[in-house]
């Protein structure tokens, strides 16, 4: 299915339960800063991703920015929502980073569509199981790692091989997320990171970041 532009809106989605899937949801556009689910909120909507990301977040009871913390964030191919298909209230908020596109699907497409295929529901369900042991290892970091060994292994979770011998990191990905993604704040994360730049652990190439060479294990 190709757009008036002669471009396929689904190419991105390459597993074919997944993609067959956004076929028959509806296409939105949503700009930079979008809440696309509000945590708390009753849904019984899937969202594949298309283009652009959205970041998954919780934040304090009182909505405090501030206290925000980074579950993950999903690219092209990825689908985010799946968690409140039960029934039950979204278990955290989405929002886009950038400029993004998604496929929305009801639960009763969803269900439809298991029925004719169903290696999707086998898709699903290991992606919530990679999702959950994620969180458990997350959860397993903030109890044992300091600050400083969080955002190693977050770097280099991130980082990807640039065919140099360096890594980098492909998203431009800002201070205050990396904060809440490891739990700590903003300025923690400029300190340390201004720290390895001046020992020539980290650079800065088209405002992505980049690991010069291997971490060391403490600082």
């Amino acid at each position: 299915m190709l757009n008036p532009s002669g471009t396929d809106p689904f190419g991105s989605v390459t597993d074919p339960s997944l993609r067959a899937l956004a076929e028959r949801g509806v296409v939105r556009r949503y700009r930079r800063g979008t809440i696309v689910i509000d945590e708390g909120d009753t849904g019984d909507t899937l969202f594949v991703v298309l283009t652009g990301r959205l970041r998954v977040f919780s934040s304090g009871g009182d909505g405090a920015r501030d206290r925000e913390v980074t579950f993950n964030v999903h690219g092209p191919g990825e689908c985010v929502g799946e968690m409140s298909l039960d029934g039950g209230p979204r278990s955290a908020s989405v929002i886009t980073v950038e400029p993004s596109t998604c496929s929305v699907i009801t639960r009763a497409t969803l269900r439809e569509q298991i029925a004719r295929d169903p290696d999707l529901a086998l898709l699903l369900i290991s992606r919530v199981i990679r999702r959950a042991r994620l969180a458990t290892e997350s959860a397993r970091g903030m109890a044992t790692l300091d600050v400083y060994g969080r955002l190693v292994r977050r770097l280099e979770a991130l980082a990807v091989d640039d065919g140099t011998g360096r890594r980098r990191v492909p998203e431009r990905t800002t201070h205050a997320m990396l904060a809440s993604e490891i739990g700590c704040s903003r300025e923690m994360v400029s300190r340390l990171l201004k720290d390895l730049t001046g020992g020539g652990y980290v650079g800065v190439e088209d405002r992505r970041l980049v690991l010069l060479r291997a971490l060391p294990r403490s600082w």
